[in-house]
C-alpha cells in the first residue's frame, strides 16, 4: 500500500474543501471496497478523508411522508430500524442480507451507491424505489445518478449526504448470491406504486439497470403470469467464473416472478428472507 495522509473532517463542507484542494484525495465511508482496492494497489489516494463521526450524515428519520437515510448509516442500522420496517420494509430486508455481520456493521448506504459496484444490493433498492440521492449541492433522481459500471453522476468533489425514499409497502428484493462474497450473482428489486411498477436488476455485470419490458407487463397486470415469455437478452449481462451471461438473465426472470409473488402473498418467512436457492 502506498503512503497517504489520513484526516477526519469536522463537517461535510470541510471534507468537500479538502477534495477540491487535492484531486488525488478519496472519501472513505465504511472502507469495505476502498481499503481492499488500496491493498491491491488499484487505488492510491494521497489523502484519505474519513467521514465517520459526522452526525449530519448519520440521521435516519421520517421525512415528507417518506424516509431519509443518511449516507453514513450502516447496513446493520438500517436492518435493525423499526422506522425502516414501518415505512419501507424492503430496505430493512435488503440491508439484512448484505455480507456478514462484520460487513453490515461497517458498510454504509452512501459508500455502496457511490462505488456503484455492479453486484451491489443497495443500487437495486434505490433504483426500484425511485429514491433521490441528495448531495452537498443538489438532489439527483436514481435514474440520473447511476451511470453504469462503477459510474455515477457525482462530481469529483461532491459528497453524498443521504437518500430520500418514498413510503412504500409493495416492494421486495431477492438475490441469488455468490456464496463466498455474498454479492449478487443476480438480484432483483420490484416496487409497485398504484399502477406504476419499477424493476431494478443488479449483478448482470454492467451496473444497475431497469427491466422496462417487465415493468410494462406488470403495470398492465401485476402477476407472475404477466412475465410469461419475457427474458432479458444475454448480451445485457456478462459471464465470469461464477456464472454465464445466459444463467444470469435466467435468474433475473425467475427472481422477478418470485418477487412479485412475495408482494402479492407476503408471509412472515418471506418478510425476513431475501436470499433464494434455486
Amino acid at each position: 500500500m502506498n503512503p497517504f495522509e489520513y484526516r477526519r473532517p469536522c463537517s461535510v463542507a470541510e471534507a468537500a474543501q479538502w477534495l477540491r484542494d487535492d484531486p488525488e484525495a478519496k472519501l472513505m465511508a465504511g472502507g469495505q471496497s476502498l481499503l481492499a482496492a488500496m491493498k491491491l494497489r488499484f487505488a492510491a489516494p494521497s489523502l484519505l478523508i474519513d467521514l465517520q463521526g459526522l452526525p449530519e450524515l448519520t440521521a435516519l428519520r421520517e421525512e415528507e411522508g417518506g424516509l431519509w437515510i443518511g449516507a453514513m448509516c450502516t447496513h446493520a442500522s438500517v436492518a435493525a430500524s423499526l422506522l425502516v420496517r414501518r415505512i419501507v420494509p424492503m430496505l430493512g430486508q435488503l440491508a439484512h442480507g448484505i455480507g456478514d455481520q462484520q460487513v453490515r456493521n461497517r458498510g454504509t448506504l452512501g459508500g455502496s451507491i457511490s462505488n456503484a459496484d455492479p453486484a451491489a444490493c443497495w443500487p437495486a433498492g434505490v433504483m426500484a424505489l425511485n429514491g433521490t440521492v441528495c448531495t452537498d449541492r443538489r438532489e439527483i433522481p436514481a435514474d440520473e445518478f447511476f451511470g453504469g459500471l462503477f459510474t455515477t453522476a457525482l462530481e469529483p468533489d461532491e459528497i453524498v449526504c443521504g437518500v430520500r425514499f418514498p413510503r412504500l409497502q409493495d416492494a421486495h428484493y431477492l438475490k441469488f448470491e455468490q456464496p463466498a462474497s455474498r454479492f449478487a450473482l443476480t438480484g432483483v428489486a420490484v416496487a409497485r406504486r398504484e399502477k406504476s411498477v419499477r424493476v431494478a436488476i443488479t449483478g448482470l455485470g454492467f451496473g444497475i439497470c431497469r427491466w422496462q419490458a417487465a415493468e410494462l407487463a406488470l403495470s398492465g397486470s401485476f402477476a407472475p403470469e404477466a412475465l410469461q415469455g419475457l427474458r432479458l437478452d444475454a448480451d445485457q449481462a456478462s459471464g465470469d467464473i461464477h456464472a454465464s451471461a445466459e444463467y444470469r438473465v435466467h435468474l433475473a426472470a425467475v427472481l422477478t416472478r418470485r418477487a412479485v409473488q412475495n408482494i402479492l402473498k407476503p408471509t412472515a418467512a418471506q418478510a425476513t428472507n431475501q436470499t433464494v436457492t434455486l
